[in-house]
């Protein structure tokens, strides 16, 4: 493959295509878009950014006819390498010119936008209509974008009920390698709307979680539904996590819940030490805007600041649950079962304060990719069936002891979140923080005033290869236990974990589409 660095020609060819201004290959922008949240890859050779879908094919036509690489960035909140490099001198396209929401058809309940639109912003344009994708976004979907989030795939707001980010996918225009656009769904067909994804074999759910290896998202069709009316908010603490789960996949079979999600003990410490939690008055605007009555608005308000964040260092174990329905029976209904099952596990209810604000702002700032100490951050997870999450905490536990050492000697502080997704599985996610230097994408995604109060610590990669190595124990014993991922990207086995057939079967995909392997290469381990 020709470079941009090889044939500085390439640079002055996408200006052309673009204008100037839409091509980025100073150092500053090429070591931002070089990085995700866990690591830098190789060098990248430029940023270019289409407008429109036109303009994204015209890029990879481009790119073909100089034979140069391509990788797409959205929000950036990747933590696997789904879009930094491995090679150097890739094209990176950043789709957040591509922000619009083009069109909300309420009358046949679908939603249409570029793939660089946030999910803040489609939440914004849907509420203001009383509508709602099923699943509406990951908690960083400030930043995060739908075409992103599509590609890696996502969980939270919404996903206990409705599953992930692809589960809401009807349809979506894909620039393909050549430049070709290719439309999936009922819209595959000539004279047809996408209305409808289920058309013949799902070209939708091939695009899905493909980390961007099959082609370049341009818009997306997601489904709507109607915004629930009525909202209850419920905490609970266990003793231990054996408790905590059992509670969470009870009320996950049940499907009593849009969001269940917990934590363990180190995690609500760091909650309860970060000033953003209780500082942000924006969370009691809308906390007050988000109440279902002003007398229910009253009553939250009074709670929260009653509660302070004083209660959380006395938490064990939490779990959180969101309960929205249509009506206020629905919800009491709901409410007083899931009560039945936390007491026959063990758990105590506890102030709601928690998933009251988060509610309340959904799509806050992303202060937490760097701990309240100014510690690096770094997650891993599987996805594993409702009778396996224990187990797979207590084998994560087991990788912890068995490296206490490395642990203590560089003060890593390990933790766990925990989701429940789509009525079906438990997404597990062992956490670290460690003493360690953050980069340039941290500092541009966090808020400015919290990294101003930050202390700055020194650069420690010896920690960070610890990290490294007990990560991918961690990614690797998962893969074991037949966990599913998001964000699969260049950190979690897939086509060595695929049986023959389907990993031949997705290697054809590949070269189909992509023969000459310039889109995203190496993701998802297909080389």
């Amino acid at each position: 493959m020709i470079s941009a660095h090889q044939n500085p020609d390439i640079v002055t060819r996408f200006e052309a295509l673009l204008g100037a201004e839409h091509v980025l290959s100073d150092p500053d922008s090429l070591e931002l878009y070089s990085q995700d949240i866990w690591q830098a890859g190789e060098p990248i050779a430029a940023v270019v950014r289409p407008a429109d879908t036109a303009q994204m094919s015209a890029i990879a036509q481009l790119a073909a006819e100089l034979g140069i690489c391509l990788a797409v960035r959205g929000g950036g909140m990747s933590y696997t390498r789904g879009y930094t490099q491995t090679r150097a001198n890739v094209v990176m396209v950043c789709t957040r010119r591509m922000d619009a929401v083009l069109e909300i058809n309420a009358e046949d309940m679908t939603v249409t936008v570029q793939a660089g639109c946030t999910w803040a912003a489609l939440y914004e344009a849907l509420r203001k209509q009383n509508l709602r994708t099923p699943y509406w976004g990951p908690l960083s979907g400030r930043y995060a974008t739908v075409g992103g989030s599509v590609s890696q795939n996502s969980i939270f707001w919404g996903g206990s009920k409705y599953g992930s980010a692809a589960d809401s996918v009807i349809s979506m225009e894909v620039v393909l390698a050549n430049g070709d656009i290719l439309r999936t769904g009922s819209a595959a067909q000539q004279n047809a709307a996408p209305f409808f994804r289920h058309f013949g074999p799902d070209l939708t759910g091939l695009f899905c979680c493909d980390c961007g290896a099959l082609g370049l998202k341009a818009t997306i069709i997601l489904r709507l539904m109607p915004a629930a009316c009525e909202r209850e908010y419920l905490s609970f603490d266990f003793r231990s996590y054996p408790g905590l789960l059992s509670a969470m996949t009870a009320i996950t079979r049940e499907g009593l819940a849009s969001e269940c999600f917990g934590f363990d003990p180190l995690l609500t410490e760091m909650r309860a030490q970060r000033d953003s939690l209780m500082a942000d008055a924006r969370s009691f605007g809308n906390l007050l805007a988000g109440a279902s009555s002003l007398k229910q608005a009253a009553s939250d308000t009074l709670g929260v600041m009653r509660s302070g964040r004083r209660f959380m260092g006395d938490l064990a174990w939490p779990l959180h649950a969101i309960v929205e329905e249509r009506n206020s029976t629905a919800v009491a209904e709901a409410v007083q079962r899931i009560r039945e099952l936390v007491a026959a596990n063990g758990g105590s209810e506890v102030s709601n304060t928690i998933p009251k604000i988060m509610r309340a702002n959904p799509f806050g700032p992303v202060n937490n990719m760097i701990g309240p100490g100014g510690e690096r951050w770094a997650p891993v997870h599987g996805l594993l069936p409702l009778s396996r999450a224990e187990e797979a905490t207590t084998a994560v536990l087991g990788i912890f002891a068995r490296h206490e050492q490395v642990i203590e000697q560089f003060n890593i502080r390990t933790g766990f979140l925990y989701n429940a997704v789509a009525g079906s599985c438990i997404a597990v996610e062992p956490l670290f923080f460690w003493p360690d230097s953050v980069d340039v994408i941290h500092r541009n995604s966090v808020e400015a005033d919290f990294y101003r109060r930050l202390p700055r610590l020194e650069q420690n990669l010896a920690a960070r290869d610890a990290v490294a190595t007990i990560r991918q124990e961690i990614a690797d014993t998962l893969s074991e236990m037949g966990a599913a991922h998001l964000q699969i990207g260049r950190s979690y086995h897939f086509a060595d974990a695929l049986e023959p057939a389907s990993r031949q079967l997705l290697q054809a995909i590949k070269a189909a589409l992509d023969p000459d392997n310039r889109i995203n290469p190496g993701v998802l381990g297909l080389d």
